[in-house]
């Protein structure tokens, strides 16, 4: 007889398309990386319907900020479901809303918040924004936009325009009007001895070039702010973040600030552009903004954004819209996370978690074949010198036998966890997560056929 396990992987690969997967993949037998079934989860831990346990070491997709079911948030959504469920943002609003827009705006020093469902959803809006907002102000020839090397934005068509990952754009290439790419101020390109501040100058300086050359025709640079994650959790010094200010302003072109993945306290502060010091034109938040329970996403602007749109005119209006815009049960779980970081003095806590996996994660920093161990605020990460083509898909089934979730990009290892990842925990993620590593060196070791794999965003 089948387990429950094995029951509703046969049905889920019969019946659901899952995301960013090669479904073979997950193909009964071979070298297959199973479906995990999850039957609930609490703080760090997913269970399945077997009551094995796994940490949940990446936050879902970098989603879950306080841990999985935590009782201030559902008891929030509950206390809205019993209110109001939805009303369409149209011609209405309502309390939720209104009260998150107040708080984002005294958080970033930006005016009007613009919802969506997704991360992908909010670079769309914020481009949109952008080009419309060069539009009104008589200036159309300025709809081209400028990212970084290895940016990663989103999956949709806009998003994918300033994506700068082949693997997710080449298929559709026909379909994506491309922006132009600038260098990346990986701190990782840095010269032996050079500090980040040095790489990330350099990197300012290419852009300068490529602004002086293009502005009249570029309506905004896009950045990931610290971190570009999908990009291998490329980090990179505030300098840069300072500099692009500084040369957006000199050649009228927006900044737009993608805190998708690093907001909300990832990398030490709230809003990883504050350690900068600058404001962003546009910023685009989701992922940890309901604390990983809701989909939600939001655009924040300036007040002349705002104003560039303001008019008698329809068609000078923002003309975007999906029918969950500002959903209030999503709202209400964003401000209950809000509470959170008040109520538990979350960053300064993290700066102690942060030092104490740190330190829980020295002996794996130290293995011989990790190379750049890197850590900012609550992301820790470590490039991995192997030969093998699926060294992610095969770390990730080895950290599942660990009781980790744990999902390499590339060859780059990382782990992402939920703030109240306790001492016990912490040290359970990082001995597996070094066990996991050394199972994986040894089928290499041993031989292992050089599997090539398609190496997604999680290395599934």
């Amino acid at each position: 007889m089948s387990s429950l396990n094995e029951t509703w992987r046969q049905r889920s690969l019969a019946a659901v398309w899952h995301p960013c997967t090669q479904m073979k993949l997950h193909a009964p037998g071979g070298a297959a990386l199973p479906l995990v079934p999850v039957a609930r989860a609490d703080g760090v831990w997913l269970y399945d319907h077997e009551g094995r346990r796994y940490l949940d070491a990446i936050s879902s997709w970098w989603v879950n900020l306080f841990g999985h079911n935590h009782p201030a948030i559902r008891e929030a959504l509950t206390d809205q479901l019993n209110r109001l469920d939805h009303v369409m943002l149209a011609g209405f609003t309502h309390t939720p809303v209104v009260e998150l827009s107040e708080r984002l705006a005294a958080a970033t020093g930006l005016g009007h918040a613009f919802y969506g469902s997704d991360g992908a959803s909010a670079t769309e809006i914020a481009l949109k924004m952008s080009a419309h907002h060069w539009r009104n102000a008589g200036r159309p020839h300025k709809n081209r936009f400028v990212g970084l090397a290895g940016g990663y934005h989103g999956e949709t068509v806009g998003a994918l325009a300033v994506t700068d990952i082949t693997l997710f754009r080449e298929a559709y290439a026909p379909l994506v009007r491309l922006a132009a790419t600038v260098p990346s101020p990986d701190v990782r390109a840095a010269l032996p001895g050079e500090p980040g501040a040095d790489v990330a100058e350099r990197a300012a300086r290419a852009l300068a070039g490529w602004l002086e050359e293009h502005h009249e025709r570029t309506a905004a640079l896009i950045v990931e702010p610290l971190i570009q994650c999908a990009a291998g959790m490329a980090m990179h010094d505030p300098h840069y973040l300072r500099r692009a200010r500084e040369l957006c302003d000199r050649y009228e072109v927006h900044l737009v600030l993608d805190e998708i993945a690093v907001g909300f306290g990832r990398t030490g502060t709230l809003f990883a552009h504050q350690q900068a010091g600058i404001r962003a034109d546009f910023l685009c938040l989701s992922k940890g903004l309901t604390g990983g329970t809701l989909p939600l996403s939001v655009v924040l602007a300036t007040d002349e954004v705002y104003a560039a749109f303001y008019d008698d005119e329809v068609a000078r209006g923002f003309l975007h819209s999906h029918s969950y815009t500002g959903n209030p049960l999503a709202c209400r779980a964003a401000l209950a996370t809000l509470d959170l970081f008040e109520q538990t003095d979350a960053l300064r806590r993290n700066e102690a978690t942060a030092a104490r996996l740190a330190a829980q994660f020295a002996p794996l920093s130290a293995h011989p074949r990790v190379r750049h161990a890197r850590q900012q605020g609550m992301v820790f990460a470590w490039d991995v010198a192997s030969s093998l083509l699926d060294f992610g898909r095969r770390y990730a089934r080895h950290a599942l036998e660990q009781g980790l979730v744990l999902r390499p990009i590339g060859h780059t290892l990382y782990a992402m966890p939920p703030y109240v990842i306790d001492e016990e925990e912490g040290a359970w993620l990082a001995q597996g997560a070094r066990a996991a590593l050394e199972a994986t060196l040894a089928e290499e070791d041993a031989g292992a056929g050089l599997v090539g794999g398609v190496e997604v965003r999680d290395g599934v």
